[in-house]
């Protein structure tokens, strides 16, 4: 499976593809969802509404567990849980591939600092217009919703390297018209 998605990730980026995928607008409001999710190796049901009535969310969607994009990006993730944490922000990640390894992923990667969401028939990616045309995975969207379920903002990209400054971006000009 890493080959394929190795080959169909480089295909996109050489086609611009990755840039030309849709996402949901911001302003719109986020589509409502349960997942079944993992965080430090433990199981439990995420809801996006019962997140929401602690603050801001960050959702990121992730085309595939223990694939080298998705692993740096789960790593810069985890670092910045503490910034995250400090503006009131619950963050998760969503995928659509290799969902039967969560769990590990949830501990090795994500480093047991913030939890990742199964999406096996990327149902969810599909409600947010973040899906890539191979093979139903997830395409690498980082989403900031606001407490009223109104998308703050959304960055697009296969490159894993800018979604974290990209989001605590928002949630800093958020938090100071918003302070706790």
């Amino acid at each position: 499976m890493r080959h394929a998605f190795a080959a169909a990730t480089a295909a996109l980026v050489v086609a611009g593809a990755g840039s030309a995928l849709a996402a949901l607008a911001v302003g719109e409001k986020a589509p409502d969802f349960s997942a079944p999710a993992s965080m430090a190796g433990k199981a439990f049901p995420f809801s996006l509404s019962a997140a929401l009535r602690k603050g801001p969310v960050v959702l990121y969607f992730f085309p595939a567990a223990f694939t080298k994009g998705c692993t740096i990006e789960a790593h810069e993730f985890a670092e910045a849980q503490p910034q995250y944490q400090a503006l009131g922000a619950t963050l998760i990640g969503v995928t659509a591939g290799n969902i039967d390894r969560l769990t590990e992923f949830s501990v090795s990667e994500c480093r047991s600092k913030f939890p990742v969401a199964a999406d096996p028939k990327a149902r969810i990616a599909g409600e947010y217009k973040s899906t890539l045309p191979v093979a139903g995975w997830s395409n690498r969207t980082s989403y900031v919703i606001a407490p009223d379920g109104v998308i703050l903002s959304v960055y697009s990209d296969l490159n894993p390297d800018q979604h974290v400054a990209k989001t605590l971006e928002t949630l800093k000009a958020w938090r100071a018209k918003h302070p706790v």
